[in-house]
């Protein structure tokens, strides 16, 4: 970090080292704690939160990154963020067609846009959804293009869902499966009309099967 970027002044004392299990403590709020609260599947309060994803190509300008922290400084703190995944290294050792994943050689990173809120503050919530989704329009400009690719793990219904009845055709899902799985999508649909012709197994952003249409 000090070698090819210095700008950020990062030195040893600012890093926490620490085994895998323990960030998931770490990352969900249970710093200090025992790792079998982990085992709890009940909350003392409800969070809710929007998400969204990116895949950068092409660096971000100055400009652009001053912008997206005029955006961030909308939100309260520590209730919006921005999360970069660097990608490169054995990720394009990899063809695009090797697995369902798609997303290899030519991104930089990716981003996760972020967005909370609490049970008491649900009242608000469209203001944060738009927040996020205008936040959203404007990085268009600075990602991926033909499709603006997405991040299957992070589901955003925002691009698309299949109908409620599940007779979604093609054309329609393409949407959003052209944006998780590029050109992997035409195989998965093939699969999908082998394994389950009915769509038993379904939900918002689930492949179809060809028999459908």
């Amino acid at each position: 970090m000090q070698e090819k970027f210095p700008e950020l002044g990062l030195v040893k004392e600012d890093c926490t080292e620490m085994p895998w299990i323990e960030s998931i403590l770490f990352f969900a709020g249970f710093q200090g704690e025992s790792q079998d609260i982990l085992l709890n599947r009940t909350r003392d309060s409800i969070r809710y939160f929007k998400g969204k994803s990116d895949y950068v190509k092409q660096p971000i300008p100055e400009s652009g990154l001053k912008n997206i922290w005029k955006f961030l400084n909308q939100e309260d703190v520590n209730r919006a963020e921005l999360q970069f995944s660097p990608y490169g290294g054995r990720i394009d050792d990899f063809s695009e067609s090797e697995i369902p994943f798609p997303h290899r050689s030519g991104n930089i990173f990716m981003i996760h846009y972020g967005v909370g809120w609490s049970q008491e503050e649900n009242a608000k919530s469209q203001r944060h959804i738009n927040w996020i989704r205008r936040l959203y329009s404007f990085m268009a400009r600075y990602v991926s293009k033909s499709p603006r690719a997405a991040y299957f793990n992070y589901r955003d219904l925002d691009i698309g869902m299949n109908n409620i009845k599940g007779n979604t055709s093609y054309r329609q899902a393409s949407v959003w499966g052209f944006k998780y799985f590029k050109n992997n999508f035409r195989r998965l649909v093939h699969i999908k009309n082998k394994v389950d012709p009915t769509n038993f197994f379904r939900n918002e952003q689930s492949v179809p099967p060809e028999s459908l249409w």
